[in-house]
């Protein structure tokens, strides 16, 4: 094979490696996961189906975590003035970490009719994992309070997880049982797009994995032009 054709099948190579390095960093898989809720309200049991979307994004050493419904659910008899109503919910926890993730909101932003589905605003809380693995977020009981009242809503369908994160626990431990409980956080209240997987990381490890390959393709660089002047110099011989 000649110098130039050599030179440019190890170029070919090396940025191959690079983007076969970066293909293979983790991601998280997410699922817009239909719940069927119970509602216990102050005037008696209402039931409704809400499709549920979870998302996760690295925050420091945790990741914020945002639930979104794309349905309303429950209804009050009464119209439920501006700031009337505030919702909570906890996610179950399972896989390497477990417990429960408690998440809330801002009140509603307007009036709420009445006798109409209540839209939840998305919710969202700090996840610290203890354990290093897989783990999944699932929804579970949804509280919603409103003129001096309270609404327990909860999954009778037993929902399948709405995300899965692989995770690292501060100091590295590895994955075993435990149990994980975190208080929620106010995010502000906004629409989600339900069909896309959340931009979650671990984003250390991407940008690490992404170094390696860029590494990888300047040491394929250099290779190349190393045998690029070998061929001049022995030309010149």
């Amino acid at each position: 094979m000649s110098y130039p054709k050599r030179t440019a099948a190890l170029a070919s190579a090396a940025a191959l490696a690079g983007s076969a390095v970066l293909l293979a960093a983790p991601a998280a898989h997410a699922d817009v996961v239909d719940v069927n809720y119970r509602c216990q309200t102050p005037i008696g049991v209402k039931s409704a189906v809400s499709p549920i979307d979870i998302k996760g994004v690295r925050s420091g050493g945790g990741y914020k975590i945002t639930m979104s419904w794309q349905k309303g659910v429950s209804s009050s008899p009464v119209e439920l003035g501006k700031g009337a109503m505030t919702p909570s919910a906890t996610i179950r926890l399972a896989g390497a970490d477990s417990g429960t993730l408690a998440v809330s909101g801002p009140a509603n932003a307007a009036a709420i009719p009445a006798n109409t589905p209540i839209k939840i605003s998305d919710l969202s809380g700090t996840y610290t994992p203890r354990k290093t693995g897989k783990v999944t977020f699932t929804a579970a009981t949804l509280t919603i309070k409103a003129l001096g009242t309270t609404t327990t809503c909860a999954p009778t369908n037993s929902p399948k997880p709405s995300l899965t994160l692989d995770v690292t626990a501060a100091g590295g431990s590895s994955s075993g049982g435990g149990s994980s409980s975190s208080s929620g956080g106010s995010s502000s209240g906004g629409s989600s797009s339900g069909g896309q997987l959340p931009q979650t990381g671990p984003a250390d490890s991407a940008v690490a994995l992404g170094t390696l390959g860029g590494t990888v393709l300047l040491a394929g660089a250099a290779g190349a032009l190393w045998l690029t002047r070998r061929g001049q110099t022995a030309a010149r011989r």
